[in-house]
């Protein structure tokens, strides 16, 4: 199972908190990135990416906010959003809640990270230090490199209970225990799904279960009677 260190990029690219903007903006230029992380004696305060660089006075000229909308809008909101577009360090304009990942940590829980928090870098931390950070890029490198396991021999009865415990975990899954038998390792679907999607997604459970060979889809589509 591939986790962050196989493959984060180890060179990381890093700025100090005292960085101008400037500075920062050449960087990421300069190395066609979208981000950096902020270090401070080895620990990562901050990440600034293009999004916090992107409405700075300094680079696109002053953005006065309407008078209506600054009417609906807190103090405390206002004058953080002068300090990030009127700032000249690194500092000033960061993002200072970092998300940050161990690098044991696997692709599908930097995945979720990514996914959660709306964010499209992390870094990765060993004891609280910076050794290295994860993109989407890697992220999608790390999935390309990957190779399929080799299939693993297993009984149609455990086949069939893992697969039902699969789906009582999902909510959108209706299908009952019933309508699953599994013979020589090859899954057979009936019953009724709500819709297509379900269906779709009761198929890839099914072929995700180790000791799948194949999978008979004879589910039918609910269709609402007439009235």
């Amino acid at each position: 199972m591939l986790t962050a260190a196989d493959v984060m990029t180890a060179d990381v690219v890093s700025v100090e908190p005292d960085t101008p903007v400037q500075d920062i903006a050449q960087l990421l230029y300069a190395r066609r990135i979208s981000g950096v992380p902020v270090g401070e004696n080895g620990s990562v305060v901050g990440i600034v990416s293009e999004g916090d660089l992107i409405g700075h006075a300094a680079a696109i000229g002053e953005q006065r906010r309407s008078w209506w909308l600054s009417l609906f809008s807190e103090e405390s909101l206002s004058a953080r959003d002068y300090a990030k577009t009127h700032g000249r360090t690194a500092r000033d304009v960061m993002t200072a809640t970092v998300v940050s990942v161990d690098e044991t940590a696997t692709l599908a829980e930097i995945a979720k990270a990514l996914e959660r928090h709306r964010i499209k870098r992390v870094p990765v931390v060993r004891n609280g230090k910076l050794v290295g950070i994860v993109t989407r890029g890697n992220l999608l490198q790390g999935l390309a490199t990957l190779k399929p396991e080799p299939a693993a021999s297993v009984d149609d009865r455990t086949i069939r209970e893992q697969l039902i415990a699969e789906l009582r975990g999902q909510p959108w899954a209706h299908l009952l225990a019933d309508d699953i038998a599994v013979e020589n390792g090859v899954v057979r679907l009936s019953g009724i799904v709500q819709t297509e999607d379900e269906r779709r997604a009761v198929r890839i459970a099914a072929e995700n279960i180790p000791g799948v060979k194949g999978v008979q889809d004879h589910l039918t589509l609910w269709t609402p009677a007439p009235i």
